[in-house]
């Protein structure tokens, strides 16, 4: 279990880690960062998307070759290339890793202080040893019933009426 718990967070924690260029999906637009303030180039066509700026943000269209191109000389340029390929649509955003991380931490945590928090409840608050006995109640000191109880008299012959139930069957 331990192992599984470090993994996890092993694997979490390098998923974060980033290159120097960075390409981000918001919805139905991506966003390119180039590690320098120059002009971004799409392959196969000469003029420039934009200019004098280290990010570009632009509508997704599919697979697309786009790369930046950064420098103080014209002899010293580079070339930082972007190979786009993802899904995007209007109501989708990229997640990240970081944040999941942070809600599983914030889930654990919060099931935990939920355990204690019923482990306290719940726990005994006397002692371990036996229960002390408590007193019969008192009885009242009234009349009890009569000593021949009339609930067990015997039935009046005179008052039996002849329903289903009103015979009494002797046997044995």
């Amino acid at each position: 279990m331990d192992f599984r718990v470090v993994f996890a967070i092993l694997l979490l924690s390098v998923a974060t880690v980033k290159a120097q260029g960075d390409v981000s999906f918001w919805g139905a637009t991506v966003t390119m960062t180039c590690p320098g303030s120059g002009s971004w180039h799409m392959k196969g066509k000469s003029e420039p998307l934009a200019e004098n700026t280290d990010k570009l943000e632009m509508k997704y269209a599919g697979n697309q070759d786009i790369y930046c191109q950064y420098g103080d000389d014209s002899n010293a340029q580079v070339k930082y290339y972007f190979y786009i390929q993802g899904k995007a649509c209007e109501t989708c955003f990229e997640v990240d890793a970081l944040l999941f991380l942070v809600v599983i931490v914030v889930d654990l945590l919060g099931t935990i202080g939920l355990m204690l928090v019923i482990y306290s409840c719940t726990k005994k608050r006397s002692s371990a040893g036996p229960a002390p006995t408590s007193k019969p109640p008192a009885r009242s000191r009234g009349q009890g019933p009569p000593v021949p109880s009339p609930d067990y008299e015997q039935l009046n012959p005179l008052t039996r009426t002849a329903d289903t139930y009103s015979a009494v069957n002797r046997m044995g």
